[in-house]
Parts: C-alpha cells; structure tokens; sequence
C-alpha cells in the first residue's frame, strides 16, 4: 500500500520585522521562509531521519544567529570528519 504525503497550510502570527529579518538572512542562503519553517516541523516531528541533511543546515546557517553563549563562543568552523 502506497502512502501520499497531505500538505496542509498553516496560518501564523509573527512579528513583521522578525519576519522580514529572517526572510533578508534565509535570502543570503537561498532558502525560503516557508522553506525554512516546514524544514524545522520535520526535524521537530523526528521525521527527518537524515543527519546529512542536519550537517548540511548547521553549515548553511552557522554564523546567522548569536553564536556566543555566555562565555563560550562557537567555533569558526564545523568539522564533519
């Protein structure tokens, strides 16, 4: 029996300029922001099951947000030996 995936639209409230900064900062990495939240849904649900597509996030995003922690402040680059 085949299975066929049901896409449903999801309406949300966000702050315009939250939205627009995340818009200008996924635009720099050619991703859109549909994209972007149906991407996090799957890695939240567990349905992503592909730690290359995980690697591939984290390197595309590095450097986008905060990358310090109270003190520690995160490597320059990812090591994916």
């Amino acid at each position: 029996m085949r299975t066929y995936p049901v896409f449903v639209n999801i309406t949300l409230s966000i702050d315009e300029q939250i939205a627009e900064r995340a818009r200008e900062k996924l635009r720099a990495v050619a991703e859109s922001l549909n994209q972007e939240i149906c991407e996090h849904l799957q890695r939240l649900s567990g349905d992503d099951g592909q730690p290359e597509r995980d690697l591939e996030f984290l390197q595309r995003t590095f450097g986008l947000g905060n990358s310090k922690v109270g003190n520690i402040t995160a490597p320059t680059r990812i090591r994916t030996d």
